[in-house]
């Protein structure tokens, strides 16, 4: 028998999450490893908690995620928004609270890109008038 799966995709800079969420115990797996072994940064690992513990769901659901690309602060911040649309999908009842916390708003900071004459986005190499 199947047990009944909620879905979401989080994304943040280059990063993107693919989570499933299982009712469970609440173990919290990410690309087949432990949280705790995936980050090893305490702030990190209460990001991607965050739209669980904020919805008191914590211990209900067991926790799948795929994540690729970007880094790990990137990565968390993907997890936590992927979390957070596959609860609405669990319970419309959440997203008002969900939505007061601003994890459903898709972070449109991105990288600039570098601009030919410049060192970087907007670094200018050093004027000098001689």
């Amino acid at each position: 028998m199947a047990t009944e799966q909620f879905r979401g995709t989080g994304r943040r800079k280059t990063s993107v999450a693919q989570v499933r969420l299982v009712s469970g115990s609440g173990k919290f797996t990410i690309n087949g490893r432990d949280i705790e072994e995936f980050f090893g940064f305490e702030t990190l690992r209460t990001v991607a908690k965050a739209p669980l513990v904020l919805t008191e769901t914590e211990g209900q659901y067991d926790v799948l995620v795929t994540v690729k690309g970007g880094g790990y602060t990137g990565q968390a911040g993907a997890i936590r928004h992927g979390i957070s649309r596959a609860l609405i999908e669990a319970d419309a009842e959440l997203r008002p609270t969900l939505k007061r916390a601003g994890f459903l708003t898709r972070d449109p900071r991105m990288k600039e890109r570098k601009k030919y004459g410049l060192k970087k986005a907007r670094k200018a190499p050093q004027f000098s008038k001689r």
